[in-house]
């Protein structure tokens, strides 16, 4: 058994329950320093700080390190020489900086300041020994992008080093408590065929996308139900007001539920899951509502086409906004057919029974 330092300085959502996977379910002794998830920038520019700071005072020797994406890694490190010095490092990508499809409301995208955490995220996957990626996809998609992000700086750019870097990535798929929803398993189906979002209220997710189909099919005739669930901000986008009016009759549910149990049971509930976000480098709902057996209605991008056997594509998957709207009316129409069939053997792989071993050896794995 290996003892290992996880550092996560934005310990909420996926981050969190993905740490606290690696803590209970791997063989290896797990110590976890965090920071509330809260003001990820500051997080990112000030964590590391922090972090290190704790780490001096820790009575605890790791046999590796290993960090997120919101971590500034190289700062670090460098601040925690005395104790880190040839401890092996990795880092996981949960998302990233410099392909994430940031906000054109976000005055830092205006100002290129947006540029200054796509660099952390370089320079931490610089110094790390080995990076993973919780997809295929965002591994290509950040590999790919490294060579023009870096040719945009005046000078002594060292594209070379994407190279190197490209060398030591893997994918190693974010595992997910799945298990935990069975005891919640339900059977009770409404009349109408029951829709729901479960993604954050924000604007990558395109809740317009989602919505507007929603609309048509009111104005088509077609019943339905809806539960809107989520983690919702401040300043979610306009469209969940619009859409809590128009939708009353169908809405059945909206907002996040505060129980973990009340959230399973409305998966296990729903039917049909219609997906139009713009950005998921994994997707760990779209996962968990595959799981509950919601039959998924995905864009052809992203890291969704990983989850489902490609020659099943053509079922699941769509290409144009017309496309997305006729899958779903067929769905609905077909709710009979839709309500035997199952996915759930699709993403029964990323359950951390499942992974843990995976982890547990990738993480000490002297090569790739």
């Amino acid at each position: 058994m290996q003892k290992i330092l996880l550092l996560e300085p934005f310990f909420t959502g996926s981050h969190q329950s993905w740490a606290e996977g690696i803590l209970r379910f791997s063989r290896h002794e797990v110590r976890i320093l965090s920071l509330p998830g809260r003001h990820w920038k500051w997080r990112m520019h000030s964590g590391a700080v922090t972090l290190a700071k704790q780490f001096l005072q820790m009575d605890f020797q790791p046999d590796l390190i290993l960090a997120t994406d919101m971590l500034d890694f190289s700062t670090f490190l460098g601040l925690t020489r005395s104790k880190s010095t040839g401890v092996p490092t990795a880092i996981y990508f949960h998302e990233n900086q410099i392909t994430y499809p940031w906000s054109a409301t976000d005055p830092d995208v205006s100002l290129k300041r947006n540029n200054q955490y796509g660099f952390m995220n370089y320079t931490s996957a610089l110094v790390a020994d080995k990076i993973f990626f919780n997809s295929d996809y965002h591994r290509h998609s950040f590999v790919n992008a490294l060579p023009s992000f870096l040719k945009q700086f005046p000078d002594y750019q060292e594209v070379e080093n994407v190279d190197l870097i490209a060398k030591k990535c893997k994918t190693l798929y974010l595992g997910v408590n799945l298990k935990r929803f069975d005891s919640f398993k339900i059977a009770d189906k409404f009349t109408e065929p029951l829709l729901v979002w479960n993604h954050r209220w924000e604007y990558d997710k395109n809740p317009e996308g989602f919505f507007k189909a929603l609309f048509r099919l009111k104005k088509e005739g077609i019943t339905f139900k809806v539960a809107v669930l989520g983690e919702r901000y401040k300043t979610s986008p306009a469209i969940f007001k619009k859409a809590e009016k128009e939708l009353a009759n169908e809405i059945v549910q909206f907002g996040k539920v505060k129980e973990f149990g009340d959230y399973a049971k409305w998966l296990w509930r729903a039917d049909i899951l219609p997906v139009s976000n713009k950005q998921d480098f994994f997707g760990q709902s779209v996962v968990e509502a595959m799981y509950c057996n919601c039959f998924p209605i995905l864009p052809n991008r992203l890291a969704y086409p990983e989850h489902i056997p490609s020659h099943l594509h053509s079922t699941y998957f769509y290409d144009t906004d017309e496309a997305f709207y006729q899958l779903l009316k067929k769905a609905i129409q077909n709710i009979r057919e839709i309500r035997e069939e199952t996915v759930q053997s699709f993403v029964v792989d990323y359950d951390w029974l499942n992974l843990a071993p995976v982890y547990d050896v990738d993480l000490f794995h002297t090569g790739f």
